[in-house]
């Protein structure tokens, strides 16, 4: 069982975004679109200007593969990542961090490929795609607002985190620590009840007005 707090409390977090995601059909959706708008997130941000500029790499600039991989926003984001996840839950963070860098090898290279101005459109057009699937998933199935209009800083934190889980959960049969899976379904259900409730209150009351 963990005692972790804050943060790094793992349970609160798949919890809660877990109370967003109860719809199977969902859940799909969001498997197959989740890690692809990481990809495409990275990609647009390529298209930002480095942290530090290629002539100053010097002796690295080899291992860069003459400036492909940068120091940029991108690469900013998937080191906090990477190690948020291995934060939370070594096994499978680590697992998670492998999936942040590859997206951002990935998207670096074919962004270098593709050029500023097409990188821009792709990942634009690749963004659009990834969060209208995901958006119709919660109109059409979950019949409830995505959770980072309630939050943005934790869904956006936990979405590919979540979704990795759920996979290792549902093949593997993979759990953090023993009891992880019945006490996050446990706290997931009374957040649904609860938010049930609170729609059916909101309801009520304007049916009286």
């Amino acid at each position: 069982m963990s005692n972790r707090i804050g943060l790094l409390d793992l349970e609160k977090h798949f919890a809660f975004y877990g109370a967003y995601h109860s719809n199977p059909i969902n859940i799909i959706i969001h498997t197959l679109f989740v890690w692809p708008n990481v990809f495409a997130t990275l990609l647009f941000l390529y298209s930002t200007p480095p942290i530090l500029d290629h002539s100053q790499l010097g002796f690295l600039k080899s291992l860069t593969f003459d400036g492909v991989l940068r120091l940029d926003i991108s690469f900013t984001l998937t080191v906090t990542y990477a190690v948020f996840y291995i934060c939370l839950d070594k096994k499978s963070g680590v697992l998670a961090a492998l999936l942040c860098f590859s997206c951002w090898i990935g998207s670096s290279f074919l962004a270098a490929r593709l050029g500023h101005s097409l990188t821009l459109k792709v990942g634009v057009a690749s963004q659009l795609l990834c969060w209208t699937g995901q958006f119709l998933g919660h109109g059409l199935f979950e019949k409830r607002a995505p959770a980072l209009l309630d939050n943005l800083l934790q869904a956006f934190l936990m979405g590919p985190f979540f979704v990795l889980l759920e996979v290792l959960q549902s093949v593997f049969g993979y759990e953090p620590y023993p009891g992880f899976k019945a006490r996050v379904d446990s706290k997931i259900e009374s957040g649904i009840k609860e938010w049930r409730e609170k729609k059916k209150q909101q309801q009520m009351k304007k049916k009286v007005t």
